[in-house]
């Protein structure tokens, strides 16, 4: 596969240390959101941003909450001043998204800020308004979020294809350590895993799983993911040693295939559910249509965007045709991910050489094509194993209704299908392949 992309570095090697990103300096409001007191919290944050906005008598602040997320909360404030049209209402518009509890446990919330602005410098994000003490704010960005359903029509995944080639070509990837926080391991309590490393050995083992690819990147998160794992009976020690094992033998069969990018690594979104892919207006697309696609999409949220093998944040976006009920039936036919890879690699190529001219000369796209087809079927079990994994740490910290270890099950029931479908065991032991493997299968 051709090489394209860039990577950056940290000042200081990274960590929660200097802004690698940019001149940008985002403001920190010693304040906190509180969900027992949500909108006279959220309020004061709001005004903390916005004190032309205290004057009551004329303006009308109103919070509207999104329920789309299972990690955080995530809520609109509007300023309804008299005589304001709804689309200048929302384009004066703030979402404050507070963190989830714990989830510190499962992502560092300084990369997060760091990629958000990053985001920013290429126009691939809305303006970052200001950190506070469990959240951030941000420009709301006028559009429609997309549902499961959407992501399966042809003018919107190629719309999807053409964005995340933008992000894959563009933005660099920027190195620096796993960020993690050592008390999330469960180092102190019962033995596990971790139990005998030192602080910097701790560190060292995350940050090395894959070798030869920088970190962070998607095999570091998975691995600090496993570690923080519960490990409070001999049932759950014993699920961390196999989940462990299996991530052993994914990075020796996986990491090294070959990729876009550097070190076969891209900027990657890695959570491109429907609800974090919004349908612009009209009067706002811009990205160019080498097709006959008609919409134009962006991307929220970017508290999981890593540097991660491109053929991963593809094969987890197809995940996401089935959304949170994982409908394995709606998942994409072999044909349909043709048609999105197609509209990717004349994206990615066309994004790269308008960078940096010349960078695509003599490039087979047809064989990128078949290239990137085939990785993102190698892949096509990893998204399970993620999610399976961020699931099980979520069942013990979220305070979210969401019934988390069911979904990890299914999730986890995704990869395993995948590893007995590749290695023949499924076959030998004369079972039906399930739903989403034949599925996956499907030619139309």
């Amino acid at each position: 596969m051709a090489v394209g992309g860039e990577n950056g570095t940290l000042p200081n090697g990274g960590g929660n240390q200097s802004n690698g990103a940019g001149d940008y300096h985002i403001r920190r409001i010693p304040l906190s959101y509180d969900s027992a007191n949500s909108e006279e919290s959220a309020l004061e944050l709001v005004l903390t941003i916005r004190p032309d906005w205290a004057d009551t008598a004329s303006n009308k602040v109103e919070f509207v909450r999104f329920t789309d997320g299972i990690t955080n909360t995530l809520l609109k404030a509007v300023n309804k001043r008299p005589g304001l049209s709804k689309e200048e209402v929302d384009s004066e518009a703030i979402l404050l998204r507070a963190y989830g509890n714990g989830t510190d446990v499962i992502i560092d919330r300084f990369r997060e800020t760091q990629n958000h602005e990053l985001l920013m410098r290429h126009g691939l994000a809305p303006e970052l308004l200001a950190r506070f003490e469990n959240g951030m704010m941000y420009r709301f960005i006028q559009g429609s979020p997309t549902q499961p359903e959407d992501l399966r029509k042809p003018v919107i995944y190629k719309a999807v294809a053409q964005r995340l080639a933008q992000w894959h070509a563009v933005v660099p990837c920027i190195k620096g350590r796993t960020g993690h926080s050592r008390k999330n391991s469960r180092a102190d309590g019962p033995p596990t895993l971790d139990s005998n490393l030192g602080d910097a050995e701790f560190q060292n083992v995350i940050d090395n799983v894959a070798p030869g690819k920088p970190p962070p990147n998607v095999w570091t998160v998975m691995q600090k993911w496993i570690f923080a794992l519960p490990t409070d009976t001999e049932a759950q020690r014993a699920r961390q040693a196999e989940l462990q094992k299996e991530l052993t033998s994914l990075v020796s069969q996986l990491s090294q295939r070959p990729g876009l990018g550097v070190n076969g690594l891209v900027f990657a979104h890695c959570d491109l559910l429907s609800g974090n892919v919004i349908v612009l207006p009209k009067t706002s697309q811009g990205v160019t249509n080498g097709d006959k696609a008609t919409e134009t999409v962006t991307f929220i949220d970017y508290e999981y965007a890593t540097p991660s093998p491109a053929a991963f944040d593809i094969a987890n976006h197809f995940a996401e045709w089935g959304g949170f009920d994982c409908d394995f039936s709606v998942l994409p036919t072999r044909a349909q991910r043709r048609e999105f890879i197609v509209e990717y690699i004349r994206a990615y190529f066309a994004y790269r050489e308008e960078k940096k001219p010349g960078a695509s000369a003599g490039v087979d796209q047809k064989a990128e094509v078949e290239q990137l087809l085939t990785e993102v079927d190698h892949f096509r079990g990893v998204p399970g194993f993620y999610w399976g994994i961020w699931a099980l740490i979520q069942a013990t910290i979220s305070t979210i209704d969401f019934d988390y270890a069911s979904y990890a099950e299914t999730r986890l029931g995704e990869y395993y299908a995948w590893k007995n479908e590749v290695t023949g065991t499924r076959q030998k032991e004369g079972k039906e392949a399930p739903l989403r493997e034949r599925r996956w299968a499907q030619e139309e």
